[in-house]
């Protein structure tokens, strides 16, 4: 095999909180990891030396910071191997939007050249290798629903299908994930409160209304037109909106179809928008 072809997909958070800050300087959440099909593509073929190009200039251009390098670097010093390897990336999630896209890029890597090239390196050192990378990052090694704890790491998941039609729309703000975390508040909660999805899948649909993001509200004051964004989903017809991650991207559940996709037309003018249909059975 010279050649692995694969589909990087991302996720919504179906909310968010923060329980407390650990004492390494990371954060406890409680997060309901939902995935999405959207998909980036990503094609890695042997080659005689390292190459990884995209159409995506910032990416190009941050050539070292990207995870897709990173994760590259990390295999070389797990497996002792240079891994001579071009890499293209067919980027079609927005960066830096909550939803995962990077880290589900760095998992795939991890995955597809550890089989690539044989290296045989065990899930457990993976995983630690994944987390290393991005607190989200372990998430994407199986992306099913799943309740998340710890930094993100510890994860349940859980058969769950959303009978909704999802909308999402990203502003193109860029929000530090390091600043959104300064910018919260102290007065965590210490406690866990929707461990019962992990248990009984059934009760996500009745959560619903009640989840939260704790980034929302220093989000929404320094960019108010991600807030904003919101307001209108909801003003559209949205049973629920709610941002995704630390931002930008916020989405919307919708139980009318013709609703999402005339919000989906106001919206696409200005911003990158995504409709992902719920498809009854017949």
């Amino acid at each position: 095999m010279k050649r692995v072809i694969i589909k990087s997909c991302c996720k919504i958070n179906l909310g968010l909180r923060i329980v407390n800050k650990r004492s390494d300087g990371f954060h406890d959440i409680e997060t309901i990891f939902y995935p999405l099909r959207l998909c980036d593509i990503i094609t890695f073929e042997k080659a005689e030396q390292f190459s990884f190009s995209t159409a995506n200039t910032f990416l190009q251009e941050e050539y070292e910071s990207n995870l897709i390098v990173k994760s590259v670097r990390m295999l070389e010093k797990l497996s002792g191997k240079k891994l001579n390897v071009s890499i293209q990336l067919e980027k079609n999630i927005p960066i830096g939007a909550g939803l995962g896209g990077g880290s589900s890029n760095a998992a795939a890597t991890l995955l597809s050249l550890n089989e690539l090239f044989l290296l045989n390196i065990p899930k457990t050192e993976l995983e630690k290798a994944a987390l290393m990378l991005g607190s989200d990052v372990p998430y994407f090694f199986k992306i099913t629903p799943a309740y998340a704890t710890g930094r993100g790491e510890k994860l349940t998941h859980f058969d769950f299908e959303l009978k909704k039609h999802i909308l999402l729309i990203n502003p193109g703000i860029h929000v530090s994930t390091k600043w959104a975390y300064e910018s919260l508040s102290q007065n965590f909660s210490d406690t866990y409160i929707w461990g019962d999805v992990a248990r009984d899948s059934k009760c996500l649909a009745n959560m619903l209304p009640g989840l939260v993001n704790d980034f929302e509200s220093s989000v929404f004051r320094k960019h108010k037109e991600i807030g904003e964004i919101k307001t209108s989903l909801l003003r559209f017809g949205a049973s629920f909106s709610l941002m995704s991650g630390s931002g930008s991207s916020v989405f919307g559940l919708f139980d009318d179809l013709e609703q999402a996709k005339y919000a989906q037309a106001h919206f696409m003018e200005k911003y990158f928008t995504y409709l992902e249909e719920f498809e009854k059975e017949d």
